[in-house]
This record gives C-alpha cells, sequence and structure tokens, in this order.
C-alpha cells in the first residue's frame, strides 16, 4: 500500500547522503567519490541539504560532522564566538533553560539568515539607479525588520519567564512551599 504524501512532502528534495567509514573518510553517495571535511562544508555554503550516516550502523552523524566544521573554523582562522559565549552555552547544558536556549539560538540565527537573505535579493539587479534606491531604503528597511526581530526576541524571552515560573511554581510545589 503507498502512502499519500502532501505536495510541500513531495516537493522537498533528499537530503545527500555523506556516508562515513571507519577510517574517517567520507563518502559523497551524489557523486560516488570520497569528499573532505571541507568539501562538506562547501556543501552546506550552497545550501546543499545533507545527511551524514555510519557506513556500518547507519545512524545518524550529521551533528558530530556538523560539530566538527565549527570547530576547525573555530580553531583556523577569526573565531565566531568569544571564550565568554561558548562559556556561557556550556552552561546552559542540563540547566532547565536548555530547550529554551537552543530555540532561542535558533530562531535568532535564522532571522539573520533570512535578513541577509533579504539584503542579497534587494542588492541584486545591477543598475546605478536601483542600487542608489536601495541604499536610500536600505535604513527603513533595516529598522522594519530589527523592529520584527525585537518583537519575535521579546515573545521568546515572554515565554522563557513563564517557563522558568511554572517550573519554579512546580518545584515549590513539591517540595510543599507553594506561595
Amino acid at each position: 500500500m503507498q502512502e499519500n504524501k502532501t505536495s510541500t512532502e513531495q516537493a522537498k528534495p533528499k537530503p545527500r547522503v555523506i556516508k562515513k567509514y571507519p577510517n574517517r573518510r567520507l563518502y559523497d553517495t551524489d557523486t560516488s567519490s570520497y569528499i573532505t571535511l571541507t568539501e562538506v562544508k562547501t556543501l552546506l555554503m550552497a545550501n546543499e541539504q545533507l545527511v551524514v550516516r555510519d557506513a556500518k550502523t547507519g545512524d545518524d552523524l550529521t551533528r558530530s560532522i556538523l560539530l566538527q566544521i565549527i570547530l576547525e573554523e573555530e580553531a583556523g582562522g577569526k573565531p565566531m564566538f568569544s571564550e565568554t559565549v561558548l562559556a556561557n552555552i556550556i552552561r546552559f547544558y542540563g540547566h532547565a533553560m536548555q530547550g529554551s536556549i537552543g530555540a532561542c539560538l535558533e530562531t535568532n540565527v535564522q532571522m539573520f539568515s533570512d535578513f541577509q537573505a533579504r539584503m542579497a535579493e534587494q542588492a541584486q539587479g545591477g543598475t546605478p539607479e536601483m542600487w542608489n534606491q536601495f541604499v536610500r531604503m536600505q535604513p527603513s528597511m533595516v529598522q522594519g525588520m530589527m523592529g520584527n526581530y525585537l518583537d519575535q526576541s521579546q515573545t521568546m524571552l515572554t515565554q522563557m519567564q513563564e517557563q522558568v515560573q511554572k517550573q519554579t511554581e512546580q518545584m515549590l510545589g513539591a517540595m510543599g512551599l507553594k506561595r
């Protein structure tokens, strides 16, 4: 029996499969060739959807490969994260707010990516006249986007505060110390 799929599921391309072998080599099943971590990064930079699987077990290793790319980027060149930011991220592991912080970071990175994409769209076109219009329009566009960003951040902060309050009330209730 065939499953019915929605149009969005049908339109969504399958991710490119990269297999990781025990010798730490990565194999691109699309090109039938071994690739390096740098080439995986290049695929990601080109917005290629991919999944990294253990060649023997089939386990999903995508997160560990992505973290390895970030580690290499942070170790060489100009780091994106300060030691303070990294230490604060580590402090949230195991904390009641771990899920909220992850969601907050993900939302902020996505909003920044959307902002960058819109700026790139606006910059395309080519004629000096269009570029002049873009530059004149930029402050109001940036202000509008930043206002949207701030609104979303405020909503997220309010949700985090509500979650902390609920967790505190539950903990106090469990201890017999209700307000």
